[in-house]
């Protein structure tokens, strides 16, 4: 397995904002691939340029719930590529050994397993893993609500040899002992159908850094049962905690205070420490906190 740690990247669409593209609701970050992709490469030249092993496509708002059905019906799979190709252009330029993740997000909108459409899972995502699969080399299901979110999109990934990557968001609001996805599932049932599914790292995502290092102890000790190796992984993002109605990226959630770089970074130690080899950042978590993972993790 090795124990070099990997640094992922941070937010996109709060430093698409801080830089000045353009930033609306409700397409969110996928406006700057249409409107201003050089200040998409930007960010991933940031991210890089902090010190990130890997970054990710910025294909997560390229779906119908943020540009709409007609605009995903006619440029889904363009958006798509171009994001994966923004990706690679920036790894290229800074001449590093840096991955691209294809992100594939929630189909049908983040934190809401209760809007899942099986029927459909088919058609939103083959669009985005058409478009992405040329540029990038791993496949990252990012934010993932519940089970069967990650079963379905595993189930449309093509058989290219790339690895999979599944990150779950959990439940931190009303919590109880159990660390539980944003379904309710718990999460050591999660990591049991990640060992099924062949993930070759699973991670926790898009939920605040109290509830993480729950999620990966119980993440570690089903792999250790199941006696399988795989790498655990968190990036958390800087918001309050998210009530159960809430929708993510539905509007600018205010970021917490004690969540600067060296407050991040005290989280990012603490998974470490239980087990965690792929750490970064999700919203609010920018190229400066990425920069002090990089010196300080290793």
């Amino acid at each position: 397995m090795g124990t070099a740690t990997v640094i992922l990247d941070g937010g996109m669409g709060r430093e698409l904002q801080r830089a000045g593209a353009p930033f609306r609701q409700p397409e969110w970050s996928a406006l700057a691939l249409i409107e201003a992709p050089q200040a998409v490469e930007a960010v991933h030249a940031a991210y890089i340029a902090s010190g990130a092993n890997v970054i990710t496509s910025n294909s997560y708002a390229v779906v119908p719930f943020h540009i709409g059905a007609a605009r995903f019906a006619a440029e889904g799979e363009a958006l798509a590529a171009l994001a994966g190709e923004l990706a690679q252009r920036a790894v290229q330029a800074s001449g590093k050994a840096v991955r691209v993740a294809g992100s594939l997000p929630p189909l049908f909108g983040s934190y809401r397993p209760d809007l899942f459409e099986a029927a459909r899972v088919n058609e939103l995502l083959a669009p985005l893993v058409s478009g992405l699969a040329p540029h990038v080399d791993l496949w990252l299901a990012e934010t993932q609500s519940s089970i069967i979110e990650a079963r379905s999109i595993r189930a449309g990934l093509p058989k290219d040899g790339k690895p999979f990557w599944l990150s779950f968001t959990l439940k931190d609001e009303d919590t109880d002992d159990v660390p539980r996805l944003r379904s309710g599932e718990p999460v050591a049932e999660a990591a049991a159908v990640a060992a099924e599914l062949g993930v070759e790292t699973l991670l926790f995502n898009c939920s605040q850094p109290e509830v993480i290092g729950a999620a990966i102890d119980a993440a570690r000790d089903t792999f250790e049962r199941l006696g399988v190796k795989i790498h655990i992984g968190a990036y958390a993002n800087a918001f309050p905690p998210q009530p159960k109605e809430a929708t993510a990226n539905d509007g600018l959630d205010p970021l917490r205070d004690d969540l600067d770089p060296p407050g991040y970074l005290h989280w990012a130690q603490d998974w470490q420490q239980r087990g965690a080899s792929h750490l970064g950042g999700c919203c609010g978590i920018g190229p400066e906190h990425i920069a002090v993972l990089a010196q300080k993790l290793v």
